[in-house]
């Protein structure tokens, strides 16, 4: 696993009140049509979620998240890698979460928690692939 952190996502129980604040930060919403609403930052993308929809995606219960909900994603360059991730991760001591499946909306992801208990995500987008020193852009490059 490369070290970066490639698409920060925010579980929030009212996504468009959340990215009211970060506009008035300055921040600019770049255009996403599945439910979450993105903010592309240097090198990654700060990503606001419905809390009981990101909950739903891990299988777990909102109240599973506690409080400030997070997770941190890591995104692949091929679907495969994903399965590897997550393999990596549980040998290190992880917990699989979610193993690594199609998505919805063309994708291919995963989830651990770490022994810390941070929630991961690792994906596959296919619409918004790495740039060949590993940064990632929403809309890809």
């Amino acid at each position: 696993m490369e070290q970066r952190v490639s698409l920060i996502t925010l579980g929030v129980r009212n996504p468009a009140r959340a990215a009211v604040f970060y506009e008035a930060m300055g921040w600019t919403r770049v255009d996403s049509p599945d439910g979450v609403i993105a903010f592309d930052l240097i090198g990654q993308v700060l990503g606001l979620y419905q809390l009981e929809a990101l909950a739903d995606e891990m299988g777990l219960d909102a109240e599973a998240l506690g409080q400030g909900a997070i997770t941190l994603s890591y995104n692949c360059r091929t679907k495969g890698e994903v399965a590897e991730v997550l393999t990596a991760a549980q040998s290190a001591g992880a917990e699989v979460l979610k193993p690594a499946q199609d998505v919805f909306w063309g994708g291919h992801h995963g989830y651990f928690r770490a022994p810390d208990g941070t929630i991961w995500e690792v994906a596959h987008n296919p619409f918004s692939t790495l740039r060949e020193d590993g940064a990632f852009c929403w809309n890809g490059y």
